[in-house]
């Protein structure tokens, strides 16, 4: 049965204003290099981005073990801050790898000394959904109501949109800032003075690298050799040439 003009028009306002959401957080995370602060805007947007909705939260994992946590609010923060001793909606979303959703804390089973401050706090129902940044890093965004059963399915389906959407340019973030501190380091090696610069393009032609990637090497011998990183580059040239002089 072909839907109702009044029904089409409810369901085109949904998809425009998660395209709205969509746009607002690529906006403010398109340029970023800063992956805190791109958690924080994340945290920001995703509070306005389901009806009902007061607070959000972000929780990451990184290699395994707790790394960084942003709220909508500070409270928030220490609450998602909890899970990853008390375990929680955001932790469970992470090991399943899929949406988890509580529609009533007060009767919720699976996490009760977490749900007891969540209540306290005025949180009464909350949903998870999975983020996965790369290889190294993976998380959760939380979206907390302050009334029961106020999360639908239409609204689960965004949550799990945004979360895509958001670990697309999470990722993203995290290459530029890792970008940013390779140049960071090459910038602060070559002030060293030439005999880095030098000992950078021999590392560069013999494994046929790129800067960063030859600065890294330098770098793991003398923290393997217990040396400066110059002293290392010094060693590095004369051997050189050397064998050029030979």
């Amino acid at each position: 049965m072909s839907p109702t003009p009044s029904q089409a028009d409810g369901a085109s306002l949904g998809v425009l204003e998660t395209a709205a959401l969509l746009r607002e957080l690529t906006a403010g995370m398109i340029a970023s290099d800063d992956f805190e602060q791109a958690l924080d805007h994340l945290a920001q947007t995703s509070r306005h981005g389901l009806p009902g909705i007061a607070w959000s939260s972000v929780t990451l994992l990184r290699a395994g073990e707790p790394a960084s946590v942003a709220g909508s609010d500070p409270w928030v923060k220490e609450l998602d801050a909890l899970q990853y001793g008390a375990d929680g909606p955001g932790m469970t979303a992470i090991r399943q790898r899929e949406i988890v959703v509580s529609e009533d804390l007060a009767v919720e089973p699976r996490w009760p000394r977490w749900s007891r401050v969540a209540l306290a706090r005025g949180v009464h129902s909350v949903l998870s959904a999975p983020v996965d940044i790369d290889d190294h890093v993976i998380g959760s965004i939380n979206f907390y109501a302050p009334r029961p059963r106020a999360l639908t399915r239409a609204q689960q389906m965004t949550a799990m949109l945004l979360a895509e959407h958001a670990a697309l340019l999470l990722g993203a973030v995290r290459d530029r800032a890792r970008q940013a501190a390779l140049t960071a380091e090459i910038d602060e090696a070559l002030a060293y003075g030439d005999v880095i610069s030098q000992a950078i393009g021999v590392v560069m032609t013999q494994r046929r690298c790129a800067a960063a990637q030859a600065l890294e090497v330098l770098r793991t011998a003398a923290e393997a050799l217990s040396i400066p990183l110059p002293d290392v580059a010094e060693r590095l040239v004369a051997s050189v040439d050397r064998d050029r002089a030979e």
